[in-house]
């Protein structure tokens, strides 16, 4: 599969996905540190894809999304922003309704 194929299903299938150094237990950049705590801290479930372990998405996710820096959160196909962007929306509680509402909107399937 074409990297920039999936790139788009990654953000398809994931309504809340958060690209970034590291998993959210081992953050590998304090800027991906602080973007998985504040999204954490919203009580959500959500999607990582660490873009340390895949240097084609590394390498062509800023291209598809004309966002030079890592960590990325995307929020129903959207991509809301990076570290800055996202400490501030939580600063100001615009994250947490985002998370929130998105979260209700895409249920967790019931284990059979």
């Amino acid at each position: 599969m074409e990297t920039i194929e999936k790139i788009k299903q990654q953000i398809a299938e994931n309504p809340i996905l958060l690209y970034m150094k590291g998993s959210p237990k081992f953050p590998s950049c304090g800027f991906s540190a602080q973007t998985v705590e504040a999204v954490m801290q919203c009580g959500e479930r959500f999607a990582y894809v660490d873009i340390l372990q895949n240097p084609d998405i590394r390498a062509e996710l800023p291209n598809y999304a004309d966002w030079p820096t890592f960590p990325q959160l995307w929020v129903e196909g959207e991509l809301v922003g990076g570290c800055d962007i996202v400490m501030e929306m939580f600063r100001s509680g615009e994250l947490q309704p985002l998370i929130k509402e998105t979260a209700a909107k895409h249920p967790e399937p019931e284990a059979e």
